[in-house]
């Protein structure tokens, strides 16, 4: 039996209720509540797993205070046949999924809800620059590491 996977269009909506969601700090628990469903099913919601139908969506989008035109943000447009457009779930758009997947974590979470509070320009700057700072020694250290890998794998083939 073929496992059927969940459509991109509702993974990305599905995604889009789970930042929303997140961002005003309500709970999968209180969503379901206000929805009359359990929080099991907001997951399946959030996952893509389970499509929302139209009417549920909007009911969505009136509990979280947003249009619901929100849901489809960066979303590309199908084609004919049903598969993205060229650009539109391709690996060449990578960064949007990478940066809507930290977006969505605990910890994406925390540095939106957080950082704004800063009101110290300097800081603020400091803080990006740590952070800048520590990614680029993390992707030296993968290059080095790849780097030496490198030798060991061709004299395997040697």
């Amino acid at each position: 039996m073929i496992k059927k996977t969940p459509n991109p269009v509702d993974i990305h909506v599905g995604s889009r209720v789970r930042l929303r969601r997140m961002l005003i700090g309500l709970s999968q628990d209180k969503l379901g509540e206000e929805l009359g469903l359990t929080f099991q099913q907001v997951q399946k919601y959030e996952k893509g797993t389970n499509r929302i139908g139209a009417s549920r969506l909007w009911q969505i989008a009136k509990i979280l205070g947003v249009p619901v035109q929100f849901f489809f943000e960066d979303l590309s447009e199908p084609d004919a046949g049903g598969a993205a457009a060229a650009g539109g779930f391709a690996e060449a758009d990578a960064e949007t999924p990478v940066f809507m997947d930290f977006i969505s974590s605990n910890e994406g979470m925390q540095l939106n809800k957080y950082f704004p509070l800063i009101s110290d320009m300097a800081v603020r700057k400091r803080i990006v620059d740590l952070v800048r700072s520590l990614a680029d020694e993390e992707a030296r250290d993968r290059r080095s590491a790849a780097a030496m890998a490198a030798p060991a794998a061709s004299e395997v083939n040697a």
